[in-house]
């Protein structure tokens, strides 16, 4: 990844030993993990000759950029002429970590004094109430298909699905990274194949 330091970021890095920059928007220091926890945990830093760039050596915790790759450098010039299916592959993944990186948030936050907990906040203290939920919203989601509903009616049961299943990772500590590597190596098998691996694995 790419990102802007100035000195105390520099002496952050230095002394926490967690990748640390400069935000010029925001006129801050961040240290890249502290929301979504996927830290890069630095060993070694190098300046160039001109000793106007520095280069961070690090192994990080989790994907290094905010989509969910590896790195932010995923994108080849070929795949230019491929932009607007790459935004919106990209856009997806945005948006699932960014939510996965929301509940996280949430789930460090105690109530206020000023109010009752977030809803978030609710579904991950009281497991039963989670669950009840999750099988709510999906009969609700199967319903948009028997009672023939429109596709609008689909896309917002199936955000009500997704949103309190990753609740439910959260409150099982399993990232989104996790379920999409399952998926991935799924696609390389076929259904029965993955059946007899998985029963191979509870066995």
């Amino acid at each position: 990844m790419q990102g802007f330091v100035n000195r105390d970021a520099l002496a952050t890095t230095i002394t926490s030993r967690k990748a640390t920059f400069f935000s010029r928007s925001r006129a801050t220091l961040w240290t890249k993990g502290e929301t979504s926890n996927n830290f890069i945990n630095i060993y070694d830093i190098f300046v160039d000759c001109d000793r106007d760039s520095i280069i961070y050596l690090g192994k990080p915790d989790g994907p290094t950029c905010h989509t969910g790759s590896e790195t932010c450098y995923f994108t080849s010039i070929g795949d230019l002429f491929k932009e607007q299916e790459v935004e919106e592959t990209n856009l997806a993944l945005t948006t699932l970590y960014s939510l996965e990186a929301t509940i996280s948030k949430r789930e460090l936050e105690l109530a206020g004094k000023h109010g009752k907990p977030s809803w978030t906040k609710r579904l991950l203290l009281d497991e039963n109430l989670l669950c009840s939920k999750i099988r709510e919203e999906a009969d609700e989601l199967c319903r948009t298909l028997e009672e023939k509903e429109d596709s609008s009616c689909t896309a917002s049961e199936m955000a009500d699905v997704i949103y309190h299943a990753m609740v439910l990772l959260r409150r099982k500590d399993v990232k989104i990274e996790n379920v999409l590597e399952v998926l991935r190596r799924r696609f390389s098998q076929s259904g029965i194949e993955e059946k007899q691996s998985r029963a191979s694995t509870e066995s």
